[in-house]
Parts: structure tokens; C-alpha cells; sequence
């Protein structure tokens, strides 16, 4: 199939247009995923070094990692099955107003501070984890609403440009998120105090793109699924998951697993362990603004390289774009880690991290293609249940890792536990997953 459509006559604008006419659903979908977004990564990235500040230790914040690593495990299924029976546009309103209002008791964490209950006294980083119950609602939740969208709505052979152009979107808020948060920051005498301003702005993001889904959405088109049956409805859909599932989403847990061990450990590193501020052109920027810089850098390098990939994949099938982005997934968090405290290095790796996003929206197409029409919020639960739930102790690992204290002597090659340690490990499972990918991963058949 590939080989017909490379015989076609090509147009070289057709691809920008097929981007661009996007269907009404998909557009009012991209567009609310480009606001939870500006609100999510404003806030997310940000909130390991918020609890630091707070007073919490390197296990708190990987307890914190893996917390984050349960909802996302537990919310997908029945978000996903509310989407397939009860339609979208319902689903996704509901988890807008509680992602806002998890967004709004982050907010409360340095406002209110610590709590006495009695004998006992709640640190305020407390706040961080009952908020994100609620922030994670629209990302998490929504996950099988907004595949189901774009299943239904783009033809089997053009659904990794589908997906690309949601994730265009949702990439440009993880773009202009970050550099708002930046320039907040950079405004402010203190972290805290930026980090204040930054979560009202989230407020207002995510009550907007609530109130504009809602309205916008046009819900005539959906198709609604079987009606959610419990616990033995999981164990089937678990078990009629497509075959071609099965190695990806094998590759795609230890990747993750590895990631997960770190990634709540990014911002502390910049901001921490390696203390890197920024000087020139005009700037001064604390090492807190300088990582929201490093993140609009890392989307530049993401949202340029998703279209072309995903356009390629085409001709070229989905496994070796999914394979591109597994492989940056697993080698940044030891090239991060043992990088010299210089900005510019720490410009060209976040930049280079940017390409694990080129793959996602093949990833995406690969997951959901193999389902069936009305099956899709299901089968994308289903996968996310599986492959979360397994990840879930990587942040609490790393973060043990992380806070250790202790010296390993491998051959004569000494690691110093703590940071080097956790993500060199982080590095090690990653390359088994991509590894793992590269022998047994499938394509799916209308890329073939």
C-alpha cells in the first residue's frame, strides 16, 4: 500500500493541507487540548521543585512521581468507557472543571502552608498530592475520549496525521506554557511568588476550554460503545487487546518505566543539581526561569518534527518513528545527568530530547488503528491501564535512587548514587525497551 501511494503524483502542499482541514470535532479537540495543555505543563513540570521548596525530600517527590504514575494507570478505563457510553463532549466537560479545580488547590499549598490536625501537622506539599487527583482528570480521563475523537473522524490510513494535528496543538501549549511560566518567573523576586501567578494563569486556561468544549463540540457524531459491564468487562477487553499491541505495549512500559524513574527529577537537575542559570542577549535568568526556556526549546524541536515524521510514515510505516522516539525517551536522562554545567549543552539536549515527541503521533496511530469503530476509547484504556499500571513504582524507585547516599563500584567504573546512579539505571531499562521494539515490534497493516 505504501508502494501505490509513492506512485502517486505528489503535491507538495498536499500534506500542510491535510494538516490544516481538520474536521470541526478534531479542531475544537486540538484547540481545548492546546489550553489544558498551556495549563498542565505551566504547572506540571514546575511542581517537583515547587514541593523541594516546600520542604519535601528526593523520596517524597518519586512517591509524588509515582502517585501521578497511579492515576494515570487507574483514570484512562473508565474515562475511556465513559467516553464510549455516554459520548465525548460530556465526558470531557466533566473532566475539565475537576482538572481546574485541582489546578486551584495546588495554588492553596503556598497560600495556606503547613496544617496542624490535632497532634499532627500536614506539610503544605500535601496540597501538591490531593490536586493532582483532580489536575490529572482532563489528561488522564479524557485519554480514550480523545483518541475515540480522532477514530472516528480521520480514515484508517491517515491517522497518524489525525493525531498529529491534536498533538500540534497540545505540543504548542507545552511550548507557550513552560516560556510563560519562564517569563513569570523572571518577574518575580521568588520562586513561590512566580509559581503563584503561574497557577492563576492555569485557572483561568483550564475554566476557559471547559466552558468552550462544551459549547463548541459538536456531539451528533459520536458513537457510543457497550455499556460499561465492571471488573469482567476489563478482564475482556484486556484479553481481546489487538495482537499487534502486544510488543508494543511490552517496549513501550519498559521506555516509560525508565522515564518515569527520572522524569519528575528533570526540573531539580537544572535547577539543582546542576544550578544553571542563563546570561546573554539582554537576559539573566535563576536557573528556575532558564528551565522553562529549555522546555520551550525542547517543543520547538517537537512540533517541527511531528508533521514531516508522521507524513513520512506514510511511505516509510509507523515502527520506525515510534522507534526514533523510544530511543531519545531512553538515552537523555544519562546524557542530562553527566552533562558539564554549561547553558548551551543544556540547550542541545533538551533540544535533542524534542525529537522523542516526532514519533508520538505514530505511537498514537499504532495503539488505536487495530481497534474497531466503537471500540476505541476502550482498546486505548485498556493499553494505558496495563502499561501505567506497571510503571507505577518508577518514580518511587528513582527517587530512592535519587536521595541514596551510597558508592558503586561497577569493574572499576564508580557511580556516585543519588542522581548519576538513577538515571544511568533510567538509561539501562530504556535501551532494553527500544531493543525489545526494534526485534518484535509490528506494523500496522494499512503502513505496510
Amino acid at each position: 500500500m505504501a508502494t501505490d501511494r509513492a506512485d502517486e503524483e505528489v503535491d507538495p502542499l498536499d500534506s500542510f493541507r491535510q494538516f490544516f482541514a481538520l474536521e470541526r470535532d478534531v479542531l475544537v479537540l486540538s484547540l481545548s487540548m492546546l489550553a489544558f495543555s498551556l495549563a498542565f505543563q505551566m504547572t506540571s513540570r514546575y511542581l517537583p521543585e515547587y514541593m523541594r521548596v516546600l520542604g519535601a525530600s528526593a523520596g517524597v517527590i518519586g512517591l509524588y512521581g509515582s502517585v501521578g504514575n497511579l492515576i494515570s494507570a487507574v483514570y484512562p478505563y473508565p474515562g475511556g468507557a465513559v467516553s464510549d457510553r455516554l459520548g465525548s463532549r460530556f465526558a470531557l466537560t466533566a473532566f475539565g472543571v475537576l482538572a481546574t479545580l485541582g489546578f486551584g488547590i495546588w495554588y492553596l499549598a503556598a497560600a495556606v502552608g503547613d496544617i496542624a490536625v490535632g497532634s499532627v501537622t500536614l506539610p503544605a506539599w500535601t496540597f501538591v498530592f490531593v490536586g493532582l487527583f483532580l489536575a490529572q482528570a482532563w489528561k488522564s480521563f479524557g485519554l480514550g475520549a480523545t483518541f475515540a475523537i480522532v477514530k472516528q473522524s480521520v480514515p484508517p490510513d491517515r491517522l497518524a496525521m489525525g493525531f498529529a494535528s491534536t498533538e500540534v496543538f497540545r505540543r504548542l501549549g507545552f511550548l507557550v506554557g513552560p516560556l510563560i511560566a519562564a517569563g513569570l518567573l523572571a518577574a518575580t523576586a521568588t520562586f513561590v511568588g512566580g509559581f503563584q501567578a503561574v497557577l492563576l494563569v492555569a485557572i483561568g486556561f483550564g475554566a476557559v476550554a471547559t466552558v468552550a468544549q462544551h459549547y463548541l463540540y459538536d456531539a451528533s457524531e459520536d458513537t457510543l460503545g457497550k455499556s460499561f459491564e465492571g471488573v469482567s468487562q476489563v478482564l475482556t477487553d484486556l484479553r481481546e487487546l489487538p495482537e499487534p499491541l502486544r510488543p508494543l505495549l511490552v517496549a513501550d512500559t519498559l521506555v516509560r518505566f525508565a522515564n518515569g524513574m527520572v522524569y519528575v527529577f528533570f526540573v531539580i537537575v537544572v535547577t539543582d543539581f546542576l544550578s544553571v542559570g542563563f546570561t546573554g542577549f539582554g537576559f539573566d535568568l535563576r536557573p528556575d526561569a532558564f528551565f522553562g526556556v529549555l522546555l520551550g526549546v525542547e517543543m520547538v524541536v517537537a512540533i517541527l518534527s511531528m508533521a514531516p515524521v508522521s507524513k513520512l510514515a506514510e511511505y516509510a510505516g509507523l515502527k520506525p518513528a515510534v522507534a526514533l522516539g523510544f530511543s531519545v525517551y531512553a538515552l537523555f536522562p544519562l546524557l542530562l545527568i553527566f552533562a558539564p554545567a554549561n547553558q548551551w549543552v543544556l540547550l542541545l539536549l533538551f533540544a535533542y530530547s524534542g525529537l522523542r515527541f516526532a514519533g508520538l503521533p505514530a505511537h498514537k496511530a499504532l495503539i488505536v488503528g487495530p481497534a474497531q469503530r466503537d471500540a476505541g476509547g476502550r482498546v486505548t484504556g485498556s493499553y494505558y491501564l496495563v502499561r501505567n499500571t506497571l510503571v507505577i513504582p518508577s518514580a518511587a524507585l528513582g527517587g530512592w535512587l535519587y536521595g541514596a547516599d551510597w558508592v558503586v563500584d561497577v569493574g572499576g567504573f564508580v557511580l556516585r548514587a543519588g542522581p548519576q546512579l538513577a538515571f544511568a539505571v533510567a538509561t539501562a531499562v530504556g535501551v532494553v525497551g527500544v531493543a525489545y521494539f526494534a526485534v518484535f515490534g509490528r506494523e500496522f497493516e494499512p503502513y505496510e
